[in-house]
């Protein structure tokens, strides 16, 4: 695997580095005081051409890969963990209309969503449908040329804020994950409202919203790929998803990093900065060692994703990985900020907070490591 980038993804990662530092990041400790929405963020991401990037021009996109859009990713992420996830919730909108819609659909739908005009959602969790995704309750009936839906999704991030949402429904109760299938399902459809906005240990500037679908009448046309395969447009849209998750770590963990090294030069104790000292030391070399690897894994399943090879066992383990990773990493930059790490004066309280999430979303750690035994003993 060769992990240089052409001129072309260069330009791209490094256009996207600068607007990261001097458009993103500035505002994210404000962010998470004020908990608004951050559409200034989304605009500026839309305009460089930011949300589509894997997609073809001829949808909207920038015609590159999914390694550049990892990387990129991670560099939202470390700026503003927010907007990293809005930009990870966005693809999981995007792929499956990329890779099982049909072409009226891709005109409708992914052009807007790859230009970034309009952002979009996806609805799979229900209240007794997590880990366990085979077990959704929401129904979608024929009736005509239309689907009528009932039932509820939750925690679904961008919920209220998208325009376009991917929604897994059963269309053949009693046959399980074959007997799901998949409907691109637009905010004002009449029937389809939102619920609470779910209020989180971290992340109150971002969406996470209840979707409730009440006879909410879809067009048959609307149906993604076929009725009764919307397991299958899940379950690979999902290991994309896992991509997201892990470069979103990465970047969280590479900021907390930062944070920590930078700290350990300037607080002094004992006469010498702390960075002198072999147990701040090794803790930094352990962060250090950990972000590296995390990020080649991210690095290989995105590059396997791109040569069209099976990438959902690296997507797991590289999703696994990070999460718990930046786990430990935010760990131990409050850590090393001793007391005013536990304090709201430094970034690192944040990040502390951020990370927890990207054990759980997605799949939790325990759902990963099954992924990977399946795949390994299979």
């Amino acid at each position: 695997m060769n992990f240089d980038f052409t001129e072309d993804q260069d330009l791209i990662i490094k256009a996207a580095r600068d607007i990261c530092r001097e458009e993103l990041a500035p505002k994210a400790n404000e962010m998470d005081k004020k908990g608004e929405f951050p559409w200034d963020n989304v605009r500026t991401l839309a305009q460089y051409d930011l949300m589509g990037i894997p997609i073809p021009e001829e949808y909207g996109g920038l015609e590159s890969d999914f390694l550049t859009w990892a990387v990129v990713g991670e560099e939202i992420s470390r700026a503003c963990t927010t907007t990293g996830a809005i930009y990870g919730a966005n693809m999981l909108c995007i792929y499956p209309i990329y890779s099982f819609g049909n072409e009226e659909q891709k005109q409708k739908y992914l052009l807007p969503l790859a230009k970034g005009e309009a952002i979009g959602a996806f609805g799979l969790t229900e209240p007794n449908a997590g880990s366990d995704a085979g077990n959704i309750q929401t129904t979608a009936v024929k009736d005509g040329d239309d689907y009528i839906l009932n039932g509820t999704k939750v925690f679904i991030t961008n919920g209220g804020e998208a325009e376009f949402y991917i929604i897994l429904t059963l269309t053949s109760p009693g046959k399980g994950a074959r007997g799901m299938s998949a409907f691109i399902v637009e905010r004002d459809t009449p029937g389809f409202s939102f619920g609470k906005n779910e209020t989180k240990m971290a992340y109150p500037a971002l969406a996470n919203r209840e979707l409730i679908f009440t006879d909410c009448r879809v067009p048959a046309a609307n149906l993604l790929y076929k009725e009764g395969r919307g397991f299958r447009v899940a379950m690979e849209t999902l290991d994309v998803g896992r991509i997201g998750m892990a470069i979103g770590a990465v970047g969280l963990a590479q900021a907390a990093f930062e944070e920590a090294v930078k700290y350990s030069k300037q607080r002094v104790q004992f006469g010498k900065p702390i960075s002198n000292f072999q147990a701040i030391q090794f803790m930094l070399a352990d962060m250090a060692t950990k972000i590296e690897a995390a990020r080649l894994l991210v690095l290989k399943a995105a590059y396997l994703k791109d040569h069209d090879k099976p990438f959902t066992q690296i997507a797991a383990s590289a999703k696994l990985y990070a999460s718990e990773v930046v786990m430990e990493v935010t760990n131990k930059a409050v850590q090393i900020h001793g007391g005013y790490g536990y304090t709201r004066e430094y970034p690192v309280e944040r990040y502390f907070r951020e990370a927890k999430l990207f054990e759980i979303v997605e799949g939790t750690s325990e759902i990963q490591r099954g992924v990977i035994a399946n795949a390994v003993l299979k």
